[in-house]
C-alpha cells in the first residue's frame, strides 16, 4: 500500500482539505464526478447508466458546461466517466481545459477506443488514465458481457505507459469474487507497471440488468478482509484509495457517508443526493448543496443506502478522518489493513425509511424538454410509434 498519488498532487489535495478543515467548512467537494454523456460502447450487466432512450443517450455536456461545473463546485480534481467519455468529440479539449485550470483529471475509460484516441492527449502531472478492469480475463469479460475486452484494456495500459502517461485501473468487486484470483490479478497489474488501483464494491443501481450479484455489507467486509489478507494487509499493491477507506472496507472503521464530497454533474443537471443515487436534479451546484436534505440519506437512514460502501460515498469520510486523526492513518499506512479480529460495529438499519421509486421522473422531464426544443426529435418520435 505505497503512496497512491504523486507527492505534488497529494500535497495540493492535502492543503485543500486542511484549509477547509481549519475554516470549519462542514461540506465541501473533493472530486467532481462528471458524466458528459451516458452513451457507451459496452452494455455491462451491473451498469445503471446506459438504459435510457436514444434521445437521452444522444445528449452531451458542452465544453463550456464542463468548465462551468468545475468553477461552480471548486473541487481540486475531476473524474470523467459516463457512459464512455472517449465517445465525446470534445473530450481532448475538455481535459486540456481542466489541466489549464490546474485541476487533477482522471479520465475513466473501458479502453476500447484508447489506441485510436490516445494521441489526442499529452502526458501531464495533472492527468491520469483510469481503465476499467474488474478482474482477470474471465472475470472482466464476464462483467462487461463481451469477450476480448480484457486483452484490449491490458494492451491499452501498456500503450499508455509506453507513452509516459500515469495509468491506473478502477476495479469494481461483485458478489462471488474469489479473493485468491483477485489477488493474483492485482499481482499481474503490479507486474506490468500500473500506477495504482481504485477498488470499490459495486452499487446496486436500480436500472442495472443484473440485480443478483451486488454485495451486502457483511459480505463486503469479509470479502475485502480475505482479499487484503492475500497481500500483506493490502501492502503488496498500490491503491489509489486512502488507507482508512481500505480499512473501512475490511470492517475496521464505522463510517457514515459524505455524499457531497464527490458530487455528480450529468446531462440532467447536478444529481441529488449523490453519484450513485438519483432522486432529483438541481440546476446549480449551490442549489444541490443547499436544497438537498442530507439527513434523509445514508446508511441507517434510507433503504437504498443500506448496502453501500462505495468509494464515492465514503472516501470523503475517510479523508476527513485522516485529517482529524493523523496517527490513525499513519498506522493504517504503515501496517496495512487488519484482516482478523473483531470488526467495528456497523450502523443500525432498523430505523431506515423505505425506498422510493423515483428514477423515471427526471427521464420523462428531460425527454419533454428535448422534444419541445427539437422539432426533428418530435418528428422522429412520432414516426417511430
Amino acid at each position: 500500500m505505497s503512496m497512491p498519488l504523486p507527492i505534488g498532487q497529494a500535497a495540493r489535495l492535502g492543503a485543500y482539505v486542511v484549509g477547509k478543515h481549519l475554516r470549519g467548512v462542514k461540506r465541501y467537494p473533493l472530486v467532481l464526478m462528471l458524466e458528459p454523456l451516458l452513451r457507451c460502447n459496452l452494455a455491462c450487466k451491473g451498469c445503471g447508466k446506459i438504459d435510457y432512450p436514444d434521445e437521452i443517450l444522444n445528449q452531451r455536456l458542452s465544453y463550456e458546461q464542463c468548465m462551468e461545473a468545475i468553477d461552480e463546485c471548486g473541487a481540486p480534481a475531476v473524474s470523467i466517466a459516463g457512459g464512455e467519455p472517449l465517445l465525446h468529440r470534445d473530450m481532448p479539449k475538455i481535459v486540456q481545459g481542466y489541466i489549464a485550470k490546474k485541476k487533477f483529471v482522471i479520465l475513466c475509460t473501458n479502453a476500447l477506443l484508447l489506441k485510436k484516441k490516445i494521441d489526442d492527449y499529452k502526458p501531464s502531472p495533472f492527468f491520469t488514465w483510469s481503465i476499467h478492469l474488474d478482474g482477470d480475463q474471465v472475470m472482466h469479460d464476464k462483467a462487461v458481457c463481451q469477450d476480448g475486452v480484457f486483452e484490449v484494456a491490458r494492451d491499452a495500459i501498456l500503450l499508455a505507459k509506453s507513452k509516459g502517461f500515469r495509468t491506473q485501473i478502477n476495479c469494481t468487486v461483485f458478489d462471488g469474487a474469489d479473493p485468491v484470483r483477485l489477488a493474483a490479478f492485482f499481482d499481474e497489474m503490479k507486474a506490468i507497471g500500473l500506477d495504482g488501483i481504485t477498488i470499490s464494491p459495486g452499487y446496486a443501481y436500480e436500472r442495472a440488468p443484473d440485480q443478483q450479484h451486488f454485495l451486502n455489507r457483511e459480505k463486503t467486509r469479509q470479502l475485502f478482509r480475505d482479499v487484503f489478507k492475500q497481500g500483506k494487509g493490502g501492502k503488496s499493491w498500490t491503491f489509489t484509495n486512502s488507507p482508512l477507506f481500505l480499512d473501512f472496507l475490511a470492517g475496521n472503521q464505522t463510517y457514515e457517508c459524505t455524499p457531497w464530497s464527490m458530487p455528480l454533474r450529468t446531462v440532467f443537471g447536478w444529481q441529488k443526493p449523490c453519484y450513485l443515487l438519483g432522486e432529483g436534479y438541481a440546476k446549480t451546484f449551490k442549489e444541490m448543496m443547499e436544497e438537498t436534505d442530507w439527513d434523509d440519506y445514508g446508511v441507517g437512514k434510507y433503504e437504498k443506502c443500506a448496502d453501500c460502501m462505495v468509494h464515492c460515498g465514503f472516501e470523503g469520510t475517510a479523508t476527513a478522518d485522516s485529517i482529524r486523526h493523523p496517527l490513525k492513518v499513519m498506522k493504517a499506512f504503515m501496517k496495512g489493513v487488519r484482516t482478523d479480529g473483531p470488526m467495528a460495529p456497523d450502523i443500525d438499519l432498523s430505523k431506515q425509511r423505505p425506498a422510493r421509486e423515483t428514477f423515471s421522473t427526471h427521464v420523462e422531464r428531460e425527454l419533454a424538454a428535448i422534444r419541445q426544443s427539437n422539432p426533428a426529435a418530435r418528428k422522429h418520435i412520432a414516426g417511430s410509434k
